[in-house]
This record gives structure tokens, C-alpha cells and sequence, in this order.
């Protein structure tokens, strides 16, 4: 061993002690490493720096802005729902189907892809049943892990692995050559994560933190509302249809419109009621409707409308996206004040409808629109979201009180959720049909979700997890050293030397365990890389079967569980899990000893030697 050997493998110890401490951070550690690996004169500066040129760095971070636009358009959160809904009650099905469904999408795509959709799945869920996401998170990137194993294309390892064999001449994998591997061990990582799971549940994250700020429904039953919220169709014979709303008097005949619903029910737009808004036979009105029962049955007949069922829940919650409410209060210097609640015309001014009136704590029940307002007075107000967050520019009429905890579930593009899903099938496609580079098409995906406004710059830019970019990039140099250094050259020799004569089932094993051993230091795909061509030396040497010797490698690269730094699927869910250094080891070291078992008592079955 050479000194410049020596000093890589001890700055190497040294990072891992300070990962396994946890001080500094991660991150820190790793821009540690990208200062200091050029002091040693065995990389440059450049070099240390490359990895942020790394098509790997930029794949993750272009899969993180993927994720966020499936977030802003809700299909992370139906996904999340319906996984929800189909596990019950249960847990337990809950992580069956989690780990089912991260394992089948991983296997036509990244597993980093997955991972990052995943996240914010995973983290609603959570908020809904109050479960810390760090009884999920690990099960999630195990499985993304696994399903790296289930095909061809699923891992950067695999196509490595499949790449060296084919450089030797060899004719390589088919698409599923990998799938009698990866099925059982996800199978069996299912089973192990049901009971490893305990040893993860007592660190409850943000996500699951009580809300503070009030509901929709404890402002519908503090101020009475229930009873005052309908729906209702025009009918095609309603001389309400073809005028225009300052063309009719709803608001003094007691009838607040909040909201036009209009079109299919396939298609169907929530529209903002305006002055010069023209209504239309088959519309469906949301008003709330402060006139007497038997009043509001005139209404109806006088207008020919048809009631039609509220929907799901109080007072349009079905309509949370769109609609939202606020509480304001009025101060001192406020030109509402001495005005009645239909004088002060916050309607045209703000397009928002008072529906709520406080005097202190007394909640006004009768003849609202008619009621003085005071200074001090705290206002209940419905309307669009776009509209209640313009109130900041209204400071001297109003003071924001506050806004509901429902805000925090407003999905900013809730309705290009098809054109999201589009431009995922197509990322998805260009991945699996190897067209084009996965990052190439992750990239265009990006540019499409901004093209078709499922996500804006700013959204894009704060969905990236430098962080994560960071760990991963500060442990690049560590590849390029060893392999100039001549460790890897080393490692080798050492390997053929210590296993060459041995039983065919040992031989797998060992190499097994030297490539897990070196995923704890570099990534898996250099791994790969470094172990490839190794054990199809010894594979040569022997007289046996390629094979058998490149699926073990790829399969071992891709038992990364150990630590959080050996894959980036696993350092993604580090923050979200609230993880330390010692949670994956305690978890992945048992199921990186099952995986190297059935990897080495599998692969002679399927793959002679």
C-alpha cells in the first residue's frame, strides 16, 4: 500500500466517523471532502467539483421538480388517498400495498424517480393517520432499492453489469433476466419490514404535528353556517338565464352567490361570480342564503331553480380547492367601520362575501347585511383563494385574523392534473425505451411540466433537495481517488487470491460481500463499475459461466441498505424520516445478510455455472 492509499483510506474513516456521529451534518461532511480531497495532490479541484456535472445530480434534481409538479396538481395526493383508502384501518396493508406499489412502478423506472414522486405520498398519509413518516419512509426507499432488481432497465447497476458483459463479448441480459431475483426479495423485504418497522416508530416528524390554526368546520359551527349553504340549477326556463349578475338583485333578496359551477361533469368549471358574469340555463349556483326557509322556497319558484344535493361535507367543503374562507378584523383607521355589512360593498371591493359577523365574542345570527360594523369587529369572509390572499394589499380596511388550516392543502394547479400525467408517461416511456438518456428525459419532462404550468420556476427551484445533491456530490471524489491511487487494482488482486480456488457458492458470496462492503463508500453505480470487471475475471479464471458472477455484482450493488450514503434513494428519505446514521445500519444490515442468501442460492438455479 502506497502512502497517497493510505491517506485516501484514512480521510475515508474519517468521513464515515463523522456520518456515524452525526457531527457535523451530512451535508457539511460532504463539502468537507470536495475542500480537502485536492490538498492531497491526488485529484484537482476540478475534479472534486465535477460530480456537480454528474448526469446522475442533475437526473435527481430534475426528478425532484417532477415530483413537485405531480404534487401541485394532486396526483401525489389521490395516489396517497387511494392507497389510504384501499389499506382501512390497517398499517400493516398499508406498507404491503406502499411497498407493492414502489416496487412495481421502480421496476420501468429510476428508483430515484420513484422515490421522489413517493415522498410527498407518503408524507400525506401520514399527516392523515398521525403516523410518523419514520415507520414509512425506510420501507419506501427499501423497496426502491429492491426494485432495482426486478429488470433490466430499473438501475443504473444493471445496465453497467449488462454493459461489461457485453464488452467482453458475452451477449447480456434480457429484459427480465433479473425478475426471479428481484420478485422473491421483495417479497421477503415486505415480510421484513412488517417487523423491522418497530424499530423505527418513535420519531415523529413535522407532518404529523397538531394544526393550529382553525378549520372550515369550526368556523361553519362557530358562526352557524350549515343550514345557510345550497346548490341549485337553473333551470333552462329561469329568467335568471342569459342576464348578468348586476342585472339582478340576489344579494337583496338575502342570497350571497358564491360560486358558478359550469359544464359537464367530466369538464366542469368553477367559475368566479363578477358583475358582468352572465349566467346560463344548466348552471349550478353555490349560495348561501340568509332569507327564511319559506322566503327561500319563493326564491326558488320565482327564479325556477332546482335544489340539488350540498355534496361532501358542510358549506361547499367539497369545494375547498377553489373556495376558502378568512377571518379579518377591522381597525381603528378602517373606512368600514359605522357602515352596514351591505353598505360597506366588500363584495365588489374584494371579491368576498361577508357571511360571518362577531361583535366580541357574540356571533351575530339576525339581519346580518343590515348590522353596523365596529371597530374591533372580526368578519367571516368566503371566496376565491386568489382573492383572500390579495387581502395583504388591504391592510388599512382589514387586518388578517386567520386562515384556515385547509390553506396548507390548496393545490396551486389542481387542474392541469391530466397534463401532469401526460408528461410523466411520456418521462416514463423515454426511460424505458432507452431512446434517449434518462436524464435527457427527465430534463424534458421538467420543461414540459413548466410549459403546461404545472409547476412555476420558484416552486421548482425550492422542490430540490440541495442538500441531498450536496452528500451525494462530496462523495464522488472517493470513487476517482481509490481507482488512481490504486486501491481498486489492489482490492481485486486480493479477491482473486483469497476466493479463486473455492466452491462455486463461496466464490458468490464473497464477491457478494466485497461489493456490498464497497457500496458503504461510493455510490452503487461505481460499484458496479469497479466490481464488474473482476468478477467476470474470476468467472474466466475459473472455467465457469459469466453470468451467474455479473448477476451477483448487480444484485449486490443494489442491496444498498446499510447506510444512508450507499444509494441516493436513501439519502432522499433521510430528512423526511428524521433518520440517523445508526437506523440504517440496525435495518439494512440483517436484510443485506437475507438478500446476499437468496442472491447466492438463487443464481445457480437460474444461471448455471
Amino acid at each position: 500500500m502506497n502512502a497517497q492509499l493510505a491517506l485516501v483510506l484514512l480521510m475515508l474513516a474519517v468521513a464515515v466517523a463523522m456520518f456515524i456521529a452525526n457531527r457535523p451534518r451530512m451535508d457539511a461532511v460532504a463539502l468537507l471532502v470536495i475542500v480537502t480531497m485536492p490538498l492531497t495532490g491526488i485529484i484537482t479541484m476540478g475534479e472534486a467539483l465535477a460530480g456537480f456535472s454528474d448526469p446522475s445530480i442533475v437526473l435527481i434534481a430534475a426528478l425532484f421538480v417532477i415530483g413537485e409538479a405531480l404534487v401541485r396538481t394532486g396526483i401525489a395526493r389521490r395516489l396517497g388517498d387511494w392507497l389510504d383508502a384501499k389499506a382501512g384501518g390497517s398499517e400493516t396493508r398499508l406498507l404491503v400495498l406502499l411497498m407493492a406499489a414502489v416496487g412495481g412502478l421502480g421496476a420501468l423506472m429510476s428508483s430515484t424517480a420513484v422515490v421522489a414522486i413517493f415522498i410527498p405520498v407518503v408524507l400525506r398519509i401520514c399527516q392523515n393517520r398521525g403516523t410518523a413518516p419514520s415507520r414509512l419512509m425506510m420501507p419506501l426507499s427499501f423497496a426502491a432499492l429492491i426494485s432495482g432488481m426486478l429488470t433490466l432497465v430499473a438501475t443504473a447497476p444493471n445496465l453497467v453489469v449488462n454493459a461489461e458483459l457485453m464488452r467482453q463479448g458475452a451477449q447480456g441480459f434480457g429484459f427480465f433476466s433479473f425478475t426471479p431475483f428481484g420478485l422473491p426479495l421483495l417479497v421477503l423485504g415486505i415480510g421484513y419490514m412488517l417487523f423491522a418497522r418497530r424499530m423505527l416508530g418513535g420519531k415523529a416528524g413535522p407532518a404529523v404535528e397538531a394544526k393550529r390554526r382553525p378549520s372550515l368546520r369550526d368556523w361553519v359551527e362557530a358562526y352557524g353556517l350549515s343550514a345557510r349553504a345550497h346548490r341549485v340549477r337553473l333551470a333552462p326556463g329561469s329568467p335568471l338565464a342569459g342576464r348578468r349578475l348586476e342585472e339582478v338583485s340576489l344579494r337583496a333578496a338575502g342570497v350571497n352567490l358564491l360560486a358558478i359551477e359550469r359544464g359537464t361533469r367530466r369538464t366542469l368549471d368553477v367559475i368566479r361570480p363578477m358583475a358582468r358574469t352572465r349566467l346560463e340555463a344548466e348552471d349550478i349556483l353555490l349560495v348561501d342564503v340568509l332569507a327564511t326557509p319559506q322566503e327561500r322556497e319563493a326564491l326558488y319558484q320565482t327564479w325556477r331553480v332546482e335544489p340539488l344535493p350540498l355534496g361532501d361535507g358542510d358549506y361547499f367543503s367539497d369545494r375547498s380547492q377553489e373556495l376558502g374562507m378568512v377571518e379579518v378584523i377591522l381597525p381603528v383607521e378602517s373606512r368600514l367601520v359605522g357602515s352596514t355589512v351591505l353598505e360597506a360593498r366588500v363584495r365588489s371591493e374584494y371579491q368576498l362575501t361577508v357571511i360571518g359577523l362577531r361583535h366580541g365574542a357574540k356571533v351575530v345570527a339576525d339581519d346580518l347585511l343590515h348590522e353596523r360594523l365596529k371597530v374591533g369587529d372580526t368578519l367571516l369572509m368566503v371566496g376565491f383563494w386568489s382573492s383572500i390572499g390579495a387581502l395583504q394589499d388591504h391592510l388599512d380596511d382589514m387586518v388578517v385574523l386567520n386562515m384556515p388550516a385547509e390553506l396548507e392543502e390548496v393545490l396551486p394547479a389542481a387542474s392541469r392534473a391530466p397534463q401532469a400525467l401526460a408528461v410523466l408517461g411520456l418521462v416514463v416511456a423515454l426511460m424505458v425505451s432507452g431512446v434517449i438518456p434518462n436524464v435527457q428525459a427527465a430534463i424534458i419532462g421538467c420543461l414540459l411540466m413548466g410549459l403546461l404550468q404545472c409547476v412555476d420556476f420558484n416552486s421548482a427551484y425550492r422542490s430540490i433537495s440541495w442538500k441531498s445533491l450536496i452528500l451525494i456530490v462530496g462523495m464522488l471524489p472517493f470513487s476517482l481517488a481509490l481507482q488512481r491511487t490504486g486501491g481498486v487494482d489492489l482490492a481485486a488482486d486480493a479477491v482473486i487470491a483469497l476466493v479463486g480456488e473455492a466452491a462455486p457458492h463461496l466464490v458468490l458470496g464473497t464477491i457478494f460481500v466485497i461489493t456490498a462492503l464497497l457500496g458503504l463508500f461510493i455510490s452503487n453505480t461505481a460499484t458496479a463499475v469497479l466490481m464488474a470487471p473482476v468478477a467476470l475475471a474470476i468467472a474466466k479464471d475459473l472455467g465457469a459461466s459469466p453470468y451467474p458472477f455479473a448477476m451477483v455484482v448487480a444484485l449486490a450493488a443494489s442491496s444498498a441498505f446499510m447506510t444512508p450514503i450507499s444509494s441516493p434513494v436513501n439519502t432522499l428519505v433521510v430528512g423526511p424520516g428524521q433518520y440517523s446514521f445508526g437506523d440504517f445500519v440496525k435495518v439494512g444490515v440483517p436484510f443485506t445478510i437475507v438478500a446476499m442468501i437468496v442472491s447466492v442460492f438463487l443464481i445457480p438455479i437460474f444461471l448455471p455455472l
